[in-house]
């Protein structure tokens, strides 16, 4: 079994302006600047054969290259319930749409339909305990956050491996968009 997501990745001057906005939060676990990206899809875990159907119907995705636009901060669950700490994105309907032929890829591929609505956005950090004044202090100083627009050409397949520290994820397929 392995462990999929798609994702769109950043170049490294926006991945490091990510990562910059880290700090200042307890109990703030900060994504690693070279594991930042917006999730298109969280597949899970799939037997390796699934894989390479999987590889297979996201290579077969027509879709034009478009700009992103990451705009704001924010925080998932209030209070002790405060869970991620997230870098915003600009509405985009280009992005919609691919995350729409995405999903519509991986249901073919016999994968369950995503029951959540899809929420764009970049994990900045994963919170546990972290005092509610700190958070909104966070989120107060970095809410006019603005990187872009960026030019988004490739969608990638990522292998997620789990161990004690901070997941690695390793690039399996790229991509091309226009």
């Amino acid at each position: 079994m392995i462990r999929l997501f798609v994702a769109l990745d950043f170049p490294e001057d926006v991945r490091r302006r990510l990562a910059g906005l880290g700090g200042g939060v307890p109990g703030a676990r900060w994504t690693d600047a070279d594991n930042l990206h917006l999730t298109l899809r969280f597949i899970g875990e799939v037997p390796e054969d699934q894989a390479a159907e999987i590889d297979e119907s996201l290579a077969q995705i027509a879709a034009p290259a478009f700009d992103l636009v990451l705009d704001g901060v924010g925080v998932y669950g209030s209070g002790r319930n405060a869970r991620v700490l997230w870098a915003g994105v600009e509405r985009s309907d280009a992005l919609s749409h691919l995350q729409s032929k995405v999903e519509s890829a991986l249901v073919r591929c016999g994968l369950p339909a995503e029951e959540r609505k899809f929420s764009p956005h970049v994990t900045l950090a994963r919170l546990k305990d972290a005092p509610k004044d700190r958070i909104g202090r966070f989120v107060e100083e970095r809410g006019m956050f603005r990187a872009g627009p960026i030019r988004v050409e490739h969608f990638t397949l990522y292998r997620s491996h789990l161990g004690k520290g901070a997941a690695v994820y390793e690039a399996l397929s790229e991509y091309r968009l226009g």
